[in-house]
């Protein structure tokens, strides 16, 4: 496998268009958007910002790291990924994304990968590829920050060059939190998002909704 070859299967499995489902998430988003918590292009930013560096983009990035790595205890990791998860949709988030994935790149590549949690899902297929560890989360952390951005765009007052924007702003973060989690390890991980983490919960008793978490 060349390396432009790799980089294109990395491309493809972190697309929108690869059925994990993740339009139908939010991470807790339109919670705080129906609660006027994000109503700008810049309270997204700052939001997303945070989930990135404190939250569970950190945490994935360090889980997909460890993933990534020669060796690695998937199971134990699957294990780790599920309890760091602060409520009930959080938890169907990375599980149910996670099994698409897994279910996708087997049918595609012909391996029988096992429905885990999603970093840890995205690391054991992405292992073979041979890419720099660090290039692998940029890319997972851009795919998961872009997702949020396009859900943000169909539940506010928000263009889609604006959101674009927003995702734009976001790439030096995305880089440096990439640079770190490639050299990290389980002490590394921990959170400190509640604002992100209460919505997530609170998202889940909401009467009208039109995202799953």
């Amino acid at each position: 496998m060349t390396a432009l070859i790799a980089r294109l299967d990395l491309i493809q499995y972190l697309s929108p268009a690869f059925p994990t489902g993740a339009f139908a998430y939010s991470h807790g988003l339109e919670w705080a958007i129906a609660d006027g918590r994000v109503k700008s292009a810049s309270a997204l930013t700052n939001w997303l910002t945070d989930i990135l560096r404190f939250g569970a983009g950190w945490q994935d990035a360090v889980l997909l790291s460890l993933a990534l790595r020669t060796g690695a205890d998937l199971g134990a990791l699957d294990d780790l990924a599920r309890a760091l998860q602060p409520s009930a949709e959080r938890l169907a988030e990375t599980l149910d994304q996670g099994a698409a994935f897994a279910a996708t790149v087997s049918a595609l590549t012909g391996r029988d990968l096992a429905a885990r949690a999603l970093p840890v899902a995205v690391g054991e297929a992405t292992a073979p590829l041979g890419l720099p560890e660090e290039e692998v989360i940029a890319q997972y952390l851009h795919a998961f920050a872009g997702n949020l951005v396009s859900a943000a765009i169909r539940f506010m007052p928000l263009g889609q060059t604006e959101g674009q924007a927003v995702l734009h702003r976001l790439h030096p973060a995305i880089v440096e939190i990439a640079r770190r989690a490639a050299g990290a390890d389980e002490a590394d991980l921990g959170g400190a998002t509640l604002g992100a983490d209460l919505a997530a919960m609170r998202h889940e008793t909401m009467e009208v909704r039109i995202f799953r978490t």
